[in-house]
């Protein structure tokens, strides 16, 4: 069980919070930091670490526990500020982010920091080890869920169908892929650099069981992954379609904001449109 169960209004808010560290732990970095691709996710991560995950601070040992797999590792900004206001680890550390000898590396490292389950950044891994976790799971007769964040330019990656093959060969119903679908990428639109239309079609086509919403909308992810959860003989993939840069007006929506960190007197403007509003 998860150990908050916040309703939607507390979700909101902490993805609020969350946003606030996202500004402040990037432009804190020495080595730049993902602020539109953190952004993008939040009110995703806020949802399953306050609502849906089983898994808590005390529980990261217990086999039983629910995965969540950051494979667009690239965002690993946005699951540190998640993790911070989840207690599992110290606030103080955000300051530390991608400083020398950190355990808040630029991409995840389980073994630098608590609540980290798999080491990413080379794009298109998430979801084959998630398969493979959901599938020891099942075997096994273990209640945990395996939830696993890609990026949608990630799907270019031909290692995420290959995968996508297996979970549905095996009917691992225990796995729920996420698709933070902000339709930007490192170089620009994807749908200029690698068309992925129609994404729907291509996810049933692979045997998963497809829905989508507003990635940005807490209510609308509520009700889509409790949904999900209960959906029995498929995988599942969540088409969640997001802004890049969600929150912060003069970042969304933005390329440049891919690897592009707040400085000077943005960093006091994008906190105060999240205190405030646009």
């Amino acid at each position: 069980m998860n150990p908050f169960q916040y309703d939607v209004a507390q979700i909101r808010e902490k993805a609020r919070l969350i946003r606030r560290r996202v500004i402040q732990l990037n432009a804190g970095s020495p080595a730049g930091g993902h602020t539109g691709a953190d952004l993008s996710e939040t009110d995703i991560l806020a949802t399953l670490y306050f609502r849906l995950l089983d898994v808590a601070p005390e529980r990261l040992a217990d086999p039983r526990r629910d995965i969540y797999i950051q494979s667009k590792g690239h965002g690993v900004g946005g699951l540190y500020c998640c993790l911070a206001e989840a207690g599992y680890f110290p606030p103080e550390w955000l300051d530390t982010y991608q400083h020398f000898d950190s355990h808040l590396p630029g991409h995840p490292v389980r073994q630098k920091t608590p609540g980290i389950e798999l080491n990413t950044g080379a794009l298109g891994h998430g979801l084959p080890v998630a398969t493979g976790i959901a599938l020891a799971a099942q075997r096994d007769g273990s209640p945990r869920r395996v939830y696993v964040l890609t990026g949608d330019g990630e799907l270019g990656e031909g290692s995420n169908w290959e995968s996508a093959l297996t979970a549905a060969k095996y009917r691992l119903d225990n796995l729920t892929v996420i698709v933070d679908h902000n339709r930007l990428q490192l170089a620009g639109p994807t749908a200029e650099i690698l068309p992925l239309e129609p994404l729907a079609e291509k996810w049933r086509a692979f045997g998963f069981h497809v829905v989508e919403c507003d990635g940005n909308d807490v209510a609308q992810l509520v009700e889509t992954l409790e949904a999900l959860r209960e959906h029995r003989g498929q995988p599942q993939v969540l088409i969640a379609n997001t802004v890049k840069g969600k929150g912060v007006s003069f970042i969304e929506g933005k390329p440049e904001w891919h690897h592009r960190v707040p400085k000077g007197d943005e960093i006091a403007a994008a906190l105060e449109e999240l205190d405030h509003g646009h």
